[in-house]
């Protein structure tokens, strides 16, 4: 075996270490976080970074929207905390929403490694922490003032210290002070482990430094991707989108131009910023605009900094997928986890016959709690997730959140953290849309308290309840999203809107998650699988074949 093949196996064995280095750092994450959010439902990411702040591996844990928000958030931080001005033991932190990851409720911790005297590298990491103050976690704020707290980038650990007036700041202005410092605390720990584990990584393979090893990656991803790009027919095409929106509908635009190796997005004609806190900042809508486009162009290339680079994001300032502060951000995946079936829309017309149907999207962020002068008091999370769009030869996967991959938090977390009662968590028939490939279906949740006082949870998740997740190829659209507020009589009303729900004292808040749409005509599905479907109670006998909004089929 020649020296260069050794050579390249040597480089493959260390490039598969980072990635089992910084899976390592996402599990002592997911291990020891305080707030269910990210300990139950995963909602966090973690990854290694060269002295550049380039991306050079992410863990598999996390979500789309953390990750690739932070590809480039490390960047900032090394704007105002270049690496030469940092010694071992200095740890960084921010939770701003155009630096980070969107919102202020993600907390981003930047850990330098060093070897000796030298630094080598950069770990990151972030996750969902329940509460930041203000308004709390909803959509009714007009500015990202009113949302919560916002922690600039400062040093959290100086040489091994921690500032605790950082911490005191962010627990005096949290309805769940534990939980914050906890999670906080927990994203320091994991980027220690990763750090442990990357110099043990580079003793192991007696490495002074990373930087050959980064370019290697980054040079190796960066052609992947291009390679990919250029695979794809040369052309423009364009879709839309309709959401529910805060005010008013919001109208998404979509234009997709591809030459050679070069691709781009344009969202030209998107609505304009709301004036609530549905908004996506740029770095958000990048981050699940290049995932979706990545999913189907892309796949099996690793998700680095050489990946993501020749994926090209416009939008218009001031728009909704690119707010200007001090826009309102908190409820900022309404639109951003849309964005991937908005790319899906654009490469069906390239890729004919090989794009799945919409999916409900944004999942529905249940932030229920209730104010001290009504009785106990309490501030939880819960996550409803939907179905997934059916694919071009399968059925769409039920109660399944796409694009963002988070789980479902178990019902016995919640109830054991506040007062509340799950009477209701089932799958929801008829919800998948009808098609050759089913959708997939989504779920009913019906939720009370046990002593009988009244609660309030957060509608500024709920979307795609006037408009639903589209078919393609002839496929029906999956069900529409509903949300009910039963009176202890057993009367429903039902909720138009995304402000605050108030639920009555001895009263119940029913819900009904949007579902995934269908492919293919539902005539030509397999008999055997429909009768499947009857059996299993997945459809009902009286199921309303009605088709809403297909998308048009593009196959040649």
């Amino acid at each position: 075996m020649s020296a260069k093949m050794l050579q390249s196996i040597r480089t493959q064995v260390m490039w598969n270490r980072l990635i089992s280095v910084v899976e390592e750092q996402a599990q002592a994450l997911l291990r020891t976080a305080f707030g269910s959010v990210a300990r139950e439902a995963g909602d966090l990411s973690a990854g290694v970074y060269d002295v550049q702040g380039r991306m050079l591996a992410q863990a598999v844990t996390g979500t789309p929207g953390h990750v690739n928000t932070m590809a480039v958030a490390v960047g900032h931080f090394l704007e105002r905390f270049p690496l030469s001005g940092l010694v071992a033991g200095d740890v960084l932190v921010t939770n701003d929403p155009w630096l980070g990851t969107g919102h202020l409720f993600d907390y981003v911790v930047v850990t330098p490694v060093f070897r000796g005297q030298r630094a080598v590298a950069l770990f990151a990491s972030t996750c969902h922490t329940i509460d930041v103050g203000g308004r709390g976690f909803t959509a009714d704020a007009s500015s990202v003032y009113e949302e919560g707290t916002c922690i600039p980038h400062l040093k959290l650990v100086r040489a091994g210290s921690l500032n605790e007036d950082v911490l005191a700041i962010i627990q005096a202005n949290s309805r769940n002070p534990i939980e914050a410092r906890g999670d906080i605390l927990s994203l320091v720990s994991s980027n220690e482990v990763g750090c442990r584990r990357l110099i043990d990584m580079m003793t192991e393979f007696k490495l002074e430094q990373l930087d050959a090893l980064a370019e290697h990656i980054l040079e190796q991803s960066g052609r992947a991707a291009r390679e990919a790009i250029a695979r794809l027919p040369d052309g423009q095409w364009q879709a839309d989108m309709t959401l529910d929106g805060y005010e008013q509908a919001v109208r998404l635009v979509a234009t997709l131009r591809k030459q050679g190796s070069h691709l781009s997005v344009d969202y030209a004609g998107s609505s304009a910023a709301s004036g609530r806190g549905i908004n996506s900042p740029k770095c958000y809508s990048d981050a699940y605009s290049v995932f979706g486009l990545k999913c189907l162009i892309a796949p099996d290339v690793p998700n680095n900094a050489g990946s993501l680079a020749p994926f090209e994001v416009l939008a218009p300032a001031g728009s909704i997928v690119n707010p200007q502060r001090p826009s309102p951000v908190t409820a900022r995946h309404v639109i951003g986890q849309m964005l991937p079936d908005l790319m899906f829309g654009c490469l069906e017309q390239a890729l004919g016959g090989q794009v799945p149907a919409e999916s409900a999207g944004s999942i529905w962020v249940l932030a229920m709690s209730r104010d001290p002068a009504r009785g106990s008091a309490f501030n939880v999370m819960s996550v409803g997730l939907g179905g997934t769009g059916a694919r071009p030869t399968k059925d769409g996967l039920s109660t399944t959140a796409c694009p963002s991959g988070v789980g479902g938090i178990p019902v016995e977390i919640t109830e054991a953290q506040s007062p509340l009662v799950f009477w209701q968590k089932e799958y929801l028939p008829d919800s998948g849309g009808g098609g050759r490939w089913r959708g997939g279906l989504s779920q009913r949740i019906v939720i009370g308290s046990r002593d009988n006082v009244g609660f309030d949870c957060s509608a500024a998740t709920f979307d795609r309840r006037a408009y639903p997740a589209r078919g393609r190829s002839g496929g029906l659209a999956g069900a529409q999203g509903l949300v009910e507020i039963e009176s202890p009589t057993g009367e429903r009303t039902r909720y138009e809107g995304k402000s605050t729900i108030e639920v009555p004292a001895g009263g119940r808040l029913r819900v009904d998650l949007p579902g995934g749409g269908g492919f293919g005509a539902p005539a030509e599905r397999d008999a055997a699988r429909a009768a499947h479907d009857a059996l299993n109670g997945y459809v009902s006998a009286a199921h309303d074949c009605e088709v809403v909004s297909p998308l048009p089929s593009h196959h040649p």
